[in-house]
Order: structure tokens, then C-alpha cells, then sequence
């Protein structure tokens, strides 16, 4: 009975403990307020010129996050010492899309500060 007792009280202190952590969407709203619409607008517009790539940046985010969590580990470049995940042989002609995260990631550092 002990033992039964004693993973009892591990369960619940487990599943009872709480979490103040939590997401917020208006995370940026005083530091970048023009975050959402810049990134919304990139995106847009490159799904305007191509209308797979929404598609594309979804099965981006699926491979990153489908193996060990979402990282950004597939956005990696290759460097002297270092094959990234991007030119890795089961994401070569497979993976694309990467070019509208650079131009999110640069349309964002010209309207944020810092």
C-alpha cells in the first residue's frame, strides 16, 4: 500500500503543479506594434506572387517542429564546419520558402528598433 500511496502523491504533485509561463499575443505590442501587420503583409504579399507558398512556410514549420521541438534549426546555413539542416539530402529541392523568411525577418528589423 506504501507504494501505491507514495505514486500516488508523485502523480498528483505532478499533475497539480502550475505554470505562470504562458504565450501572449500583444507580447510586442508596446516594443514593435507594427510587428503582426509587417509580417502579415510579407507573408501576404508572397503568397500573392505564388500561391503555394503558404503551404510551404506551414510544411517549413511542420519539419522544424516535427523532430525535437521548433528550434528554427532548419533555417541554419551551412558554414565551413557545419551542415545545416536547409541543404540536409531529405530537405534538398524539398523544403522551400526560406527566401520570404529572410524577407520577414528583414521587413520586421526595419520597422522594430533593436
Amino acid at each position: 500500500i506504501s507504494q501505491t500511496l507514495l505514486l500516488l502523491v508523485v502523480f498528483w504533485g505532478i499533475t497539480s503543479s502550475s505554470s505562470n509561463a504562458q504565450l501572449s499575443t500583444d507580447y510586442y505590442s508596446k516594443s514593435c506594434p507594427k510587428l503582426f501587420s509587417t509580417i502579415k503583409f510579407t507573408v501576404h504579399s508572397a503568397i500573392m506572387k505564388e500561391a503555394r507558398m503558404g503551404a510551404s512556410l506551414l510544411r517549413l514549420f511542420f519539419h522544424d517542429c516535427f523532430v525535437n521541438g521548433c528550434d528554427g534549426s532548419l533555417l541554419l546555413d551551412d558554414t565551413s564546419s557545419f551542415t545545416g539542416e536547409k541543404n540536409a539530402v531529405p530537405n534538398r529541392n524539398s523544403a522551400r520558402g526560406f527566401d520570404v523568411i529572410d524577407d520577414i525577418k528583414s521587413a520586421v528589423e526595419n520597422v522594430c528598433p533593436g
